[in-house]
């Protein structure tokens, strides 16, 4: 809804002002949270890449997951002259390359990053849930390492830090938060990388999804819980209190990372939606009320963090009807079309905007 529907000549004029004012700290404390989305391109009806750069921006969203180097994507970035900021992926795929050799490596970034100068690159996420009993587990702490260095050798390393993204699955304990530890047969696995990262002042990157938890658990886990909407503590853990699921989940990632060594280390929400069908309780509703309450409520941390904004990437942009499961095809914003699925909270007006309205 547009602002001066709110602003009539009847409202006195210092209600206009602190109106305005409150406007732009919602908009101060959106830059805060750390707001990015991912951008899946498993579709065939998307819109041209120049419009989805658009798009972004025009909704304020600061910052772009891109699960592979896409060269258009990378074009329309650079030519459009954006502020958005990049997370670009090396894909599972090329794990095993990436690992064999430095030149390799290099001859990657010298390709997708070095190559796009006009680009804000923030992070090079390579590999996405690697699975740890799969062959190519091992290439990834080889290939991290050899990205990283390729990054240091063209100096870089200020600005762009080498993480993977890793899912919820590697927890062997999440409940209560403060036991949250990994299981013991991915320690070997993912300890060698926390060292890596926590030497290189770099996050570990986290899918975060209480959708998963809440519908393969509804019996005990509530649909308040789980969309952010619970008006008391659910779980009581020590001396914190959790409210939603998503807390939860974020701080047993904190507490098994502190048992792995990584205590200094942040955690980037490399993930986190809702879908609009396709499963319980994947409604259009849900989905609104969840990504919207996930974007206010990052900006203020976790119980076990708090007052630190958490960095959040949400999934996705659009769509994407080549996914295979239908559950998978309706995370969305938007609609191929570019029409927003539901009123976002995150389409905030730029200060220039809110005092044209009130005008």
């Amino acid at each position: 809804m547009a602002l001066n529907s709110y602003v009539t000549e009847s409202f006195p004029r210092m209600t206009k002002v602190l109106l305005l004012l409150g406007l732009l700290m919602t908009s101060l404390h959106l830059t805060d949270a750390q707001i990015g989305v991912c951008y899946g391109t498993m579709a065939d009806n998307l819109p041209p890449l120049e419009e989805v750069v658009e798009l972004y921006s025009q909704n304020n969203f600061q910052r772009m997951r891109l699960y592979n180097p896409n060269p258009a994507a990378l074009q329309a970035l650079g030519s459009a002259g954006s502020n958005i900021q990049l997370m670009m992926g090396v894909s599972n795929d090329d794990l095993q390359n990436i690992a064999a050799t430095q030149g390799n490596a290099n001859k990657w970034v010298e390709t997708y990053v070095m190559n796009y100068t006009k680009v804000k690159f923030r992070y090079i996420a390579v590999g996405n849930e690697v699975n740890l009993s799969s062959s190519l587990a091992r290439f990834l702490l080889p290939a991290m390492k050899n990205i990283n260095n390729a990054i240091s050798a063209a100096g870089l390393d200020n600005q762009i830090k080498v993480s993977t993204a890793i899912d919820t699955g590697v927890l062997g304990t999440s409940y209560p938060p403060s036991a949250g530890s990994f299981r013991s047969e991915a320690r070997s696995f993912l300890d060698p990388i926390i060292s890596f990262l926590a030497e290189n002042g770099a996050p570990l990157l986290v899918n975060i999804y209480p959708y998963f938890s809440y519908s393969a658990n509804t019996q005990d886990i509530s649909l308040d819980y789980a969309l952010f909407t619970a008006n008391e503590v659910m779980v009581q853990d020590g001396q914190l209190g959790y409210r939603n699921l998503f807390d939860s989940m974020v701080d047993a990632v904190y507490s098994a990372l502190e048992e792995a060594g990584g205590d200094s280390m942040d955690i980037v929400v490399s993930e986190s939606g809702w879908p609009s069908a396709g499963g319980t309780g994947a409604t259009l509703d849900n989905a609104r009320i969840y990504n919207t309450n996930l974007i206010q409520h990052v900006k203020g941390g976790t119980p076990k963090r708090p007052a630190k904004a958490l960095e959040t990437y949400v999934f996705a942009m659009f769509d994407e009807n080549y996914r295979s499961a239908e559950l998978d095809k309706h995370w969305g914003l938007f609609l191929p079309n570019k029409q927003s699925k539901y009123p976002l909270l995150c389409r905030i007006p730029t200060a220039t905007q809110i005092v044209f309205s009130i005008e």
